[in-house]
């Protein structure tokens, strides 16, 4: 091999020593504080964020114009570390295809920062302290329930079952991301005085608001880095199907979801009214334009699709906890049934 170190003019050549293949060995402190950002990695914190984004609305609209701030910071601490446990978890079921795809090469198991048994010792406490956490401090049972069925589904269910095997995996798999809504509902109303009101139906609709979010969600990921999923065996729906078959299946879901936030507005005021509509409009637009992009046949960003996605979701549960705030009159009393 030719080599083309520099040398000094009139010098001697000096050759560069040997490489080990091995990384210098980190200094102590550097060695801590790599190990401490690999478990706060290994929690998915951008995941957990849309996650307690999810959770806010529910624990506002839930009893509308109270704030009950030490549930909700209970709730949230107690969620982060649901979500936190099930997020490890799923890291060490997929620690052999993270190895595999580049989007997830640089993952704690992946690239070897943390072993998988300190990793599932990790989100196992993680797991059990959110438990007691909500049971004890929050005083809801239900939602602790809520919380090991989030975590035993996502793993199990999920990350074990459906993800390796079949193309519909986001669709039920998804259930996972929608549980924090009924957590805290849980909380808000298993802590109201007796004979009040607690609307479950409400709750309900959120759920369905991030089940069928979640699909169009993922497949526009998952269109980027189809190469990624097909390498590492994963069946996500466009590594078995054509752009326009995904596209399109994009699209309606585009539209159910947009459907379902329509259906909580008799119980929200005209701030949340005004969101859901204005917000719906501009995702239905984008979800078609990036199905007419692949019907032409011209080059496409289905990312951008992704990032509107998580501003989409955002911006209209910012809308209704706002909404919830305020303790606005709602569409059902301004326009009260004959």
């Amino acid at each position: 091999m030719h080599d083309s170190t520099p040398t000094r003019s009139g010098g001697p050549s000096v050759s560069p020593p040997e490489s080990t293949g091995r990384p210098a060995p980190a200094s102590g402190r550097a060695r801590v504080v790599d190990v401490v950002m690999a478990y706060i990695a290994l929690t998915k914190p951008r995941v957990i964020e849309l996650l307690l984004v999810a959770a806010i609305p529910a624990l506002l609209q839930a009893d509308r114009g109270n704030i009950h701030l030490s549930l909700v910071l209970l709730t949230l601490v107690g969620g982060w570390m649901g979500a936190a446990s099930a997020n490890s978890l799923n890291m060490v079921v997929d620690y052999d295809i993270d190895q595999v795809m580049k989007r997830t090469e640089r993952r704690p198991l992946a690239r070897h920062a943390i072993t998988p048994r300190a990793a599932l010792i990790f989100g196992l406490v993680l797991g059990v302290a959110s438990i007691l956490w909500l049971g004890l401090l929050a005083n809801s049972w239900l939602a602790a329930f809520f919380i090991l069925i989030t975590i035993l589904f996502y793993v199990i269910v999920y990350s074990m079952i459906l993800k390796r095997r079949t193309a519909q995996n986001v669709v039920w798999g998804g259930a996972a991301g929608c549980m924090p809504v009924f957590v805290s509902w849980a909380v808000i109303t298993d802590n109201l005085p007796d004979g009040q009101p607690h609307n479950w139906w409400q709750a309900v609709v959120l759920f369905l608001i991030i089940f069928f979010w979640t699909p169009p969600h993922t497949w526009a990921l998952a269109m980027r880095y189809k190469e990624d999923y097909k390498a590492a065996g994963v069946p996500m729906l466009p590594v078995v199907m054509g752009p326009e078959g995904v596209t399109r299946r994009i699209t309606i879901y585009t539209w159910v979801t947009v459907l379902c936030t329509l259906a909580l507005i008799p119980a929200a005021g005209w701030v949340y009214a005004a969101g859901a509509i204005g917000f719906g409009v501009w995702f239905i637009v984008m979800a078609h334009r990036l199905e007419a992009g692949v019907r032409r046949g011209v080059e496409v960003k289905p990312l951008k699709l992704f990032i509107l996605s998580n501003n989409y979701l955002a911006g209209v549960f910012v809308a209704l906890s706002i909404d919830a705030v305020l303790g606005l009159q709602t569409v059902a009393e301004l326009l009260p049934l004959a």
